[in-house]
């Protein structure tokens, strides 16, 4: 009878040891499983709002590395390279200028938010204000560029040619009654040439990082229309990964829509 116990006893924890066996390979491949994404953005708001996804989607088993841009060609260059899992940064124009310029094929993963894009000035107080042959500077990226134009375009200040559309260019202006000077810039101190000239183009992303408050600061500012939705690039080969796109999807959730719309006042806009 004690031997028949003591049987039992030892197969009760031999069971157990089974089962916590099973249980510590089950926890050993979730932990195989975690998979760590590099990713560059831009500060604001782009890598603000990776970092507010990033504690669920580590739950997920998705941990992000987040860089952030200094040069946008270079970083789809190493988006390209493998040396990054994907970026956050750009809009859809830009990217597809620069796949044509550089034959590299990123890809569009998922749309996530528009930055309407505003013109700004420490001089004036309106636009109507602009003197004549004023000095604007506008983002010197030929995408960015034409968008500035067809912004004062769109607000009577200049007329552009209308036998084109998009890819504008200075000599693309046919009407231009107060001589303006457009002065090509870098996008990135775009808000430091305030000081230089009487008014300026700049992305909101820039914008949002020089302190400028988009929707109460800007004399001119796009519509939640605009084409210009920022989107999540990566490289084909890896676009339908499991990773990308438990990214993807975390990016587009109603707690992300509320959080931007919250965070930002209206100054960037969900696009899903």
């Amino acid at each position: 009878m004690n031997f028949k116990k003591g049987f039992i006893t030892l197969m009760a924890v031999m069971g157990l040891g089974l089962v916590a066996g099973c249980g510590a390979g089950k926890e050993t491949a979730a932990k195989k499983e975690n998979v760590t994404l590099k990713i560059a953005a831009s500060s604001t708001p782009h890598a603000e709002i990776l970092e507010y996804i990033a504690p669920e989607l580590e739950k997920e088993g998705v941990k992000l590395d987040i860089s952030i841009v200094s040069d946008g060609i270079q970083t789809n260059q190493q988006t390209a390279d493998g040396e990054l899992d994907a970026n956050f940064f750009q809009h859809t124009p830009y990217l597809n200028q620069f796949k044509k310029d550089s034959g590299l094929d990123l890809v569009n993963v998922q749309g996530v938010h528009i930055e309407p894009f505003g013109v700004y000035s420490k001089a004036i107080d309106s636009i109507d204000e602009l003197s004549d042959g004023a000095k604007v500077a506008l983002p010197k990226d030929p995408v960015n560029f034409s968008r500035a134009l067809e912004l004062f375009a769109a607000n009577g200040i200049i007329e552009l040619d209308d036998a084109k559309s998009g890819d504008y260019m200075l000599e693309d202006i046919v009407k231009n009654e107060k001589q303006l000077t457009f002065i090509p810039v870098d996008s990135a101190v775009l808000v430091h040439s305030l000081d230089d000239v009487e008014a300026a183009a700049i992305n909101t992303n820039y914008a949002l990082e020089g302190g400028l408050k988009p929707l109460e600061d800007s004399l001119i500012i796009e519509g939640n229309e605009s084409p210009y939705v920022n989107i999540l690039v990566s490289r084909k080969d890896n676009k339908n990964d499991e990773a990308i796109q438990k990214l993807a999807k975390a990016l587009t959730t109603e707690q992300v829509k509320a959080f931007i719309l919250e965070k930002y006042k209206g100054a960037v806009v969900p696009a899903f």
